[in-house]
């Protein structure tokens, strides 16, 4: 199945079509497919967002579209910064400015249990929906770690590994993070559903 990427985030792009792909699907990213624009996220769930992007790309290029929306939840902050997790601070800083802005927020917290949620949509020509959600559960960092991955990543201890999500290869994320499990879940849902409709 062809399938468009309703994102302009290249660590994203890279962590689902090395996902999709493996699984046997033709996967083209948004600008490929001839959209370009970009997609208020107004939703107050990951889900309502993901929702909203994948329509208006699937609207745009007549595909199949699917969409992440994801983010850090930090109990400490309430949950925070959640849907707001890349426009944490305000829109004038990047990756970096928003890990040492949490880290200054968290300076003197010492509880520090944290997950990143993942909340994958594919809306079809027809109106059909198949969704999933991945949960990758851990802790703040008091200082940044590792090379790797984007966004949160470098602050954030993967329980159960002794690393951050930095830390750890392309191969070593897809198999704990939040979106390798939101996939491996939206690949079976997706399965059950070109079998219900004799998609193949």
């Amino acid at each position: 199945m062809k399938f468009v990427l309703a994102s302009n985030n290249k660590g994203k792009l890279r962590e689902m079509k090395a996902v999709l792909e493996q699984l046997g699907h033709e996967v083209v990213t948004q600008s490929e497919a001839g959209f370009s624009g970009e997609v208020e996220e107004t939703g107050a769930t990951f889900y309502e967002n993901a929702l909203l992007k994948a329509r208006a790309v699937m609207e745009a290029t007549g595909l199949p579209a699917i969409a992440d929306d994801s983010g850090l939840m930090v109990e400490a902050l309430g949950g925070r910064p959640g849907v707001h997790s890349k426009r944490f601070g305000g829109g004038g800083l990047d990756d970096a400015g928003r890990n040492a802005l949490l880290l200054k927020t968290l300076e003197n917290e010492e509880h520090r249990a944290a997950q990143f949620v993942s909340s994958i949509v594919c809306v079809f020509p027809n109106g059909d929906v198949v969704s999933s959600e991945g949960v990758c559960r851990g802790s703040i960092l008091r200082a940044p770690r590792g090379s790797g991955g984007f966004g949160y990543d470098p602050v954030f201890l993967v329980d159960g590994t002794g690393k951050s999500m930095a830390e750890l290869t392309l191969e070593e994320k897809n198999a704990v993070s939040h979106r390798g499990n939101a996939l491996r879940l939206f690949e079976k849902r997706l399965r059950e559903y070109e079998s219900k409709n004799g998609i193949r």
